[in-house]
């Protein structure tokens, strides 16, 4: 009897990443003429990042400088969720961004979904913060790879535990 083939689909962010782009980004920003006077602060604690700087055009370059930075780094940008922008005290901006670890049920239900109209011979298992995709043909399996790359899910995925 063959043996079934399976992957786990997972949503993950390297935090150290996260943090040497942050060091970049603070180092560009102390080092630019037109940031130096910002006094623009950048500080991660688990999975939230809070930059806080003196207005809201600095925030979007200072925005643009981290998401550079941690593009170079191959974080995907997909896997944040960026809060609203709140004043501070002294006429100072604040934006506090999350990083999204893990998959949660509605974005686990898009993916099962995505599974089952493909009309593959695969099942889909949701396994807390994970998808398990498993079937009989690894073909099959590269196939929905490809599909799920290729939806437009507004959160990262990435493929781990590849099982032949």
């Amino acid at each position: 009897m063959a043996k079934d083939a399976s992957f786990d689909i997972v949503s993950q962010v390297e935090l150290p990443e996260v943090d040497n782009a942050i060091n970049q980004a603070l180092k560009e920003i102390t080092n630019r003429f037109d940031l130096k006077s910002s006094n623009t602060t950048i500080e991660r604690k688990d999975k939230d990042i809070t930059i806080q700087t003196a207005d809201e055009f600095t925030l979007k370059q200072v925005l643009d400088i981290l998401e550079l930075r941690l593009s170079k780094r191959n974080v995907p940008l997909r896997a944040f969720a960026y809060g609203r922008i709140e004043s501070s005290l002294g006429g100072r901006v604040k934006q506090v961004i999350t990083a999204r670890i893990g998959i949660d049920q509605d974005q686990a239900k898009k993916i099962t979904k995505l599974v089952k109209d493909s009309k593959l011979k695969l099942s889909a298992q949701i396994q807390g913060d994970t998808v398990r995709v498993s079937g009989k043909s690894r073909d099959d399996l590269q196939t929905i790879m490809q599909l799920i790359r290729d939806a437009d899910f507004d959160f990262h995925t990435q493929f781990v535990n590849y099982r032949g």
